[in-house]
């Protein structure tokens, strides 16, 4: 029987109970012994079930997405190295699991910004806020630079194809990622002159008078630059977008009555504003493909924003098809004055951006009528403005269709004319 540790019960000749204190203990460098890890061991490793090939190949799903229990896990991947068939099915099953994953962006929610943004201003409001109408062209600017920061050289030179409609034709431009921030730089140039701000395209362009239109001044930039453009178009063009922002808040939004030049059209500063939120958004998808990078749609409410200018803007683009000889909107028009209704298109914009706009098809003065309804289509939110942008054809639009089949295409088409370069 044994005492407490380092004691012996044991009987002497007088019957007394004597303590004996233990040999010393070897050290393990003198026994030779391998030196003990006093490491975290951590967790143990599993102890692999013995289980049968029926219950493992039963188990190959479960493992595929990672659902086994840690024993399991372990039985199924000791089977899998003397099993061929269920090895080969398990590779399968992995691939298949990889399909079934959407690419997670590692971009951060479009609509964080604005959440946290608006909970700051609850409790510290602004000095000079910038204007609701400016709000959709401050947060795409922002999207973009936060997507061009981390690029290095070759994605600043990787090929991006900007592609518009032009007389009901598909029309293509080859350029870089350098040179999609300098056509958006030369091009938002025209919102800063009407504001009074420096012109980028004067500089490129040696003191030239500037171009006006957003084609022209596009090829004047890339035309006149020494060099292609490169990274350190980056600063010129966040700079400028910041100035814009600037100006428009410390005018208080008192300047909506001021029209912006686009060469043969002109647009309110508003407009102007929201017409280059969706160019910079639309870039950015652009240089993202062209990177393969995933590139999620705007807010909905900056969305909404961006449909509504659309949709505000296709009976002008009605009207511009019939003077070119390119479309009747279903049949000849008839007079309407302005402000009196007149055969509408209903377009029904689904999805959190959505909303519906009757489209007058007689004369870009009319008012859109229910009473006077003959087609109605509908679209998702981010497919229309795609279609609006050029990058969907007007035949391949997924759309809703009931109702005048002319006045329904001649929708679609004037819908994909409003891009260009």
């Amino acid at each position: 029987m044994n005492g407490p540790e380092g004691f012996a019960a044991h009987d002497g000749r007088d019957g007394a109970r004597e303590p004996r204190i233990p040999p010393p203990r070897a050290s393990v460098e003198d026994s030779g012994l391998p030196l003990p890890d006093f490491t975290d061991p951590g967790k143990p490793d599993p102890v692999p079930l013995e289980l049968s090939h029926d219950v493992l190949k039963s188990l190959l799903g479960a493992w595929a997405l990672a659902a086994c229990s840690a024993a399991e896990t372990a039985a199924v991947e000791e089977h899998l190295g003397d099993c061929g068939a269920c090895a080969d099915e398990a590779r399968r099953l992995r691939e298949a699991v990889g399909l079934l994953q959407r690419p997670e962006s590692l971009d951060l929610d479009p609509a964080l910004r604005t959440r946290v943004l608006e909970s700051c201003l609850k409790r510290r409001p602004p000095r000079i806020p910038v204007p609701e109408w400016a709000a959709p062209y401050d947060a795409e600017t922002a999207r973009l630079d936060a997507l061009l920061q981390d690029f290095g050289d070759a994605e600043w030179h990787a090929p991006v194809r900007l592609r518009w409609f032009e007389a009901d034709e598909a029309t293509s431009r080859r350029t870089t990622v350098a040179g999609v921030i300098a056509h958006l730089l030369s091009v938002d140039g025209l919102v800063a002159v009407a504001l009074g701000l420096d012109d980028p395209l004067t500089e490129a362009a040696g003191g030239e008078p500037a171009a006006v239109g957003p084609a022209a001044r596009t090829d004047a930039f890339w035309r006149t630059s020494h060099f292609p453009p490169t990274r350190s178009v980056r600063a010129p063009w966040r700079e400028q977008s910041h100035r814009l922002l600037r100006t428009v808040s410390f005018t208080g939004g008192g300047t909506g009555g001021l029209m912006v030049p686009y060469g043969d059209f002109g647009l309110p500063l508003h407009d102007a504003m929201l017409d280059r939120s969706f160019e910079c958004w639309v870039h950015a998808e652009d240089i993202a493909e062209a990177v393969d990078y995933p590139y999620e749609a705007p807010a909905p409410r900056h969305l909404h924003r961006m449909i509504d200018l659309a949709a505000r803007m296709l009976p002008v683009a009605l009207a511009e098809r019939r003077r070119a000889g390119l479309s009747g909107a279903g049949r000849p028009p008839r007079l309407v004055q302005a402000g009196e209704p007149g055969r509408s298109l209903r377009l029904e914009i689904e999805g959190a951006a959505g909303g519906e706009w009757l489209i007058p098809l007689d004369s870009p003065g009319a008012r859109g009528s229910a009473d006077l309804e003959v087609a109605h289509v509908a679209l998702d939110g981010v497919e229309f403005c795609r279609l609006a942008a050029g990058h969907v054809p007007p035949e391949e639009a997924a759309a809703g269709q009931v109702g005048d089949r002319e006045a329904i295409r001649d929708v679609l088409f004037a819908a994909a004319g409003l891009s260009r370069m």
